[in-house]
């Protein structure tokens, strides 16, 4: 009967140790999917299911690589995001590396760097690298972006953006 007892509390021990990693491992998993189907909807250019990843509120931060580089609110991001969808003919390639997803309780962060490419309305190709850093807040259920960062290196001998570093 003591070994039992020993052999049980153990096991609770155990269990209670690796719940907290499980569940990151839940919100990490989790995080992975919606990127990756916010990776599909900016291929597509589907704005509404871009923005549905975003929290629709006036707190919402982000800066970005076009001027006014800090839009603040749902409503502004999504103009920028219209404006750049709209530059391209067809549909937009992204290609993503180095990415990390963090997730702990109900907040959580991802880096990336993505390879933007496609066509441009004008006929000429456009082709950048941006680095994103996002920060999400889960609430109800649902991972939502609350920050975004998104970057691209300088040169700064000339003062202009490194459209292709990384690459």
């Amino acid at each position: 009967m003591k070994n039992l007892l020993r052999y049980v509390l153990t096991l609770l021990l155990i269990i209670a140790a690796a719940a907290p990693a499980l569940a990151e491992n839940k919100g990490e998993k989790e995080l992975h999917a919606l990127l990756n189907d916010a990776l599909a909807a900016f291929k597509a250019k589907d704005l509404d299911k871009m923005m549905s990843f975003y929290e629709h509120s006036a707190d919402l931060v982000a800066y970005d690589v076009v001027p006014p580089t800090q839009y603040t609110g749902w409503d502004a991001y999504k103009k920028d995001f219209q404006e750049f969808f709209d530059m391209f003919e067809g549909p937009i390639n992204d290609e993503v590396s180095d990415m990390a997803v963090v997730a702990e309780g109900n907040m959580a962060y991802s880096r990336m760097v993505e390879h933007v490419t496609g066509k441009q309305k004008n006929g000429q190709p456009m082709e950048m690298v941006v680095r994103v850093t996002d920060v999400y807040r889960k609430s109800n259920g649902k991972w939502l972006i609350v920050h975004e960062h998104v970057s691209v290196p300088v040169d700064l001998e000339s003062g202009k953006a490194v459209l292709q570093a990384g690459k």
